[in-house]
Order: C-alpha cells, then sequence, then structure tokens
C-alpha cells in the first residue's frame, strides 16, 4: 500500500474525531449567547467555513504560482482541486450567513454590510475560473491562462479583507480582532476547535479530490494509449507522450 493510501485513512479519522469534538463542545459546552440566543451557534460553522474557504483561495493561487514556476502539471491539478473545492464551501458560506443574518437582523442579505458583500465579490470573481479555464482547449495553454487567473485572485483575497477590516461600518461580528478577544473561554475553546475541524476537513475532501482526478486522468490516458497501440508498421507515437500532457480536469 502507498504512503498515499495509508495516510488518508489516518487523516479521515483525525478529521472525524475533530469534527465530532467541535460539535459536542458547541451543543453542550458552548454558552448561549445572551442577545443573539441558540441562532448563534452557526457562528461555530459559519465563521470557520468561511475562513478556510478564503484560505483555499489563496492556497489556489500558491500552488498557481508554483505551476508556473516549475512547469508541473501535478500543481496545476492542485490548484484547480483547491479552488473547485473552495467554490463549493463557498456556497455553504453565503447560504449560512443568510441564515444567520435572517435571524438576527431580520434581513437575509444586507447590502450596506462591507463584509458580506465583499464575500459574494470574491466568490463571484472565482465563478469565472472554470469558464475560462474551459474555454481554453490547448492544454499547456489552458494550464497557464489558469495559473495566472489563481494568482492575481488569489493576492486580491488578503487584500480585499484587509480592506474590508478598515471599513467603520460593519454590523457583522469581528471574531479575530479586539471584540473577538472578549469572547468567554468557552467559546474560544470551541470556536478554535472547530476552526482546526473544518481545516481538516478542507485538507482531507482535497486530498480525496485530487486522488480522484489524478486517477481519472490515468485512465484516460492509458484508454487512449490502447486506442492508438502500435501497428504492425510501427509503434504509436501517442504511446510515447506524457500521460498528464492529455489531462483534462472536466471529470
Amino acid at each position: 500500500m502507498s504512503k498515499e493510501g495509508t495516510r488518508l485513512p489516518l487523516l479521515g479519522a483525525v478529521t472525524a474525531a475533530a469534527l465530532g469534538t467541535s460539535f459536542a463542545l458547541v451543543f453542550f459546552y458552548a454558552p448561549i449567547d445572551a442577545d443573539q440566543g441558540f441562532i448563534q451557534k452557526i457562528f461555530y460553522l459559519h465563521v470557520p467555513l468561511g475562513i478556510v474557504t478564503l484560505g483555499g483561495f489563496v492556497a489556489g493561487g500558491v500552488m498557481g504560482a508554483q505551476f508556473l514556476r516549475t512547469g508541473d502539471r501535478r500543481w496545476d491539478l492542485r490548484s484547480y482541486v483547491a479552488i473547485h473545492l473552495s467554490l463549493i464551501l463557498a456556497i455553504g458560506v453565503l447560504a449560512t450567513g443568510s441564515v444567520w443574518a435572517r435571524a438576527s437582523w431580520g434581513h437575509w442579505w444586507v447590502w450596506s454590510e462591507p463584509m458580506l458583500v465583499s464575500f459574494l465579490v470574491v466568490f463571484l470573481l472565482y465563478c469565472c475560473y472554470q469558464p475560462l479555464r474551459f474555454a481554453i482547449q490547448d492544454p499547456d495553454l489552458q494550464a497557464r491562462a489558469a495559473a495566472v487567473f489563481a494568482v492575481m485572485a488569489g493576492a486580491f483575497v488578503p487584500l480585499n479583507f484587509v480592506a474590508v477590516r478598515l471599513a467603520q461600518p460593519v454590523t457583522h461580528p469581528r471574531v479575530l480582532s479586539a471584540t473577538g478577544g472578549e469572547m468567554p473561554r468557552a467559546m474560544r475553546l470551541t470556536f478554535v476547535i472547530a476552526m482546526v475541524a473544518m481545516a481538516l476537513l478542507y485538507v482531507l475532501l482535497w486530498r480525496l479530490e485530487l486522488m480522484r482526478k489524478t486517477t481519472a486522468i490515468e485512465i484516460r490516458a492509458l484508454r487512449r494509449v490502447l486506442d492508438e497501440r502500435p501497428t504492425p508498421a510501427g509503434p504509436s507515437i501517442a504511446a510515447a507522450e506524457p500521460l498528464h500532457r492529455h489531462a483534462s480536469y472536466s471529470a
């Protein structure tokens, strides 16, 4: 069994334990907020999910930069999976944020709230990633264009975050500021455990999806080689090409 095959079950077990611990802390240990009541407990899902999602976008940019530096298509695939997964999680962030906003503010969405709008802008920006990528047919040009987009968009994420943090008319809770530092110890501990659990879940899903896509690419490439197997006239040219040359991430 490969190292990857032995590490994934261990990572899955650790992730499951962390998620179970965080849920237990949320519902049986963390106190109910005096102002918002029970609905405030969505904070332990919404905020870690948002932070991990933005971190995944930035990680996709770093991996894209690695591809541009090395030309190794494995970095391109890693970047693609990181951004693809963060896009899916971003939908969960927007959904849980809307539920929390409706319960706390009486509205599903508040356009005057910078943190909400800024996250939506980031989400819509990354929604352009896949259409841009798959509009290009040439695999090498596709990978380079996607990497450039990932790097530029990844650099925008922290700049956007800093700009929003400096905004004055903010009603959204700032858990990583001085206000967040005043959380009761039980709330702070629960938040940290939930944050760790969400980060582990992201890494686990990223590695599983990366392994699945790598296997799918290799199977398609091998089938192509078999379809173009050597003829009596001589060896097939396709058989000499690297498997990743025909890589497609759409599956």
